[in-house]
């Protein structure tokens, strides 16, 4: 086995050496690692420290025999990427999450920066990469133009949480990404349908299969994500009740459906203030109702054949099965471009139901509790040009005082 040294760099450091052999220079070939010890009770202890020590020793000769190691110094993106995601991604980062990452990794990260060593990436990369990112040919989804904001900050947020990991295991000093601002929101209008628009497509519906019909119309009126909707189960998160002879629905929202390695998953929803409870309006309640009853009848029919379990999706296969996640999508695509509606994407439905309210006054934390956002700023950043609009039609009343005083 190679021989191995351990040498004290500060007060609670130790730099680990290596000897592999010699150079064509004739000088001593080592690889070397910083390991810092911050447990308070093994500093104080000599011999325990001194066997964490060796441990750690042993284990570095056992990476450089295998090859596994390489010197902070050499290694590339493209390899620290793969450190972090054996180490690191799939210990600490949901399915869901993961994919994400990978995807935009693949997309944008990897090819402008694979090949540059961690310690050459500057903040100025950085800046140049996300403004490239703006730029059209930039989408990998054969879509002109370049990416969204909110897609650009979210490369942003990949880039820096795996160089974050860089500096906490001491290969690099700072992370050039965490000293680049992230992009700012287009503070553009978000795609939504106005009032007209919105009750044409009421109207059209009305022709649709009931599965359809329900899941946009309760989309439009309640501000639920995608994935919430297609993890509602009618046992556990609706219920019907009559409130002073007049019947009134709710649905709780909890989980939500995701697609990650190649599989539907049920998670909880991402946090407390999207566990809310939100009422259903009355115009939906009737197609709600025939619409449970008919996932209820769907069960008895398949019988034995039944594939949901104890579960009774609200927006699930005849079988029982959950929705593939991107069915919602194309389906109100399709309805969208036969009945040459407005193009919307189905994410379109949540700005929809914010816009609506806020332009009949409700006021923005109530909005915020439908929505589920956690920090109302978030709220009042998405729908700026809203406020906006309400701001400036709340100013033309004092119109009406100047000509009663003229």
């Amino acid at each position: 086995m190679a021989k191995g040294s351990i040498e004290k760099r500060g007060n609670n450091s130790w730099r680990l050496s290596v000897d592999v052999g010699l150079l064509s220079s004739g000088d001593r070939d080592r690889r070397r690692k910083t390991i810092t010890v911050d447990d308070p009770a093994l500093l104080k202890t000599t011999k325990k420290l001194k066997d964490y020590l060796e441990t750690e020793l042993a284990k570095f000769k056992i990476e450089v025999e295998a090859g596994e190691y390489i010197s902070p110094e050499k290694m590339k993106f493209e390899e620290f990427k793969n450190e972090w995601a054996r180490k690191y991604a799939v210990k600490h980062l949901e399915g869901t999450t993961l994919d994400n990452y990978n995807r935009h990794l693949k997309n944008h990260i990897t090819p402008m920066f694979g090949h540059m060593r961690i310690d050459q990436i500057k903040p100025l990369h950085v800046v140049t990469f996300l403004d490239k990112l703006s730029e059209p040919g930039a989408r990998k989804d054969g879509k002109e133009g370049g990416l969204s904001s909110t897609s650009r900050r979210f490369t942003h947020r990949v880039l820096k949480d795996i160089l974050d990991r860089a500096v906490e295991w001491k290969l690099i000093k700072s992370n050039p990404a965490g000293e680049v601002k992230r992009p700012k929101l287009d503070t553009e209008e978000k795609d939504f349908m106005d009032e007209d628009e919105l009750f044409t497509m009421f109207e059209l519906l009305e022709n649709a299969p009931l599965k359809w019909r329900v899941m946009i119309e309760l989309a439009a009126t309640t501000g639920m994500r995608r994935g919430e909707l297609l993890a509602l189960d009618i046992i556990k998160h609706i219920f019907i009740e009559k409130e002073n002879g007049v019947e009134a629905a709710y649905i709780q929202v909890r989980e939500s459906l995701a697609y990650a390695n190649k599989q539907t998953i049920f998670k909880d929803v991402k946090t407390k203030k999207s566990r809310r409870t939100i009422p259903v309006a009355d115009e939906v309640l009737p197609i709600l109702k025939k619409r449970i009853n008919e996932v209820k009848r769907n069960k008895l029919f398949f019988g034995d054949k039944w594939q949901g379990g104890d579960r009774l999706l609200l927006f699930g296969q005849d079988n029982g099965l959950p929705m593939f996640h991107t069915s919602p999508t194309w389906w109100f695509r399709k309805f969208l471009k036969k009945n040459k509606l407005k193009h919307l994407p189905f994410h379109g439905l949540r700005h929809t139901a914010a816009t609506y309210l806020m332009s009949k006054g409700v006021p923005i934390k109530q909005i915020q509790s439908l929505l589920g956002h956690a920090d109302i700023r978030t709220t009042g950043n998405m729908y700026t040009h809203a406020i906006e609009k309400m701001n400036k039609e709340a100013i033309q009343t004092f119109n009406q005082l100047k000509r009663r005083n003229s």
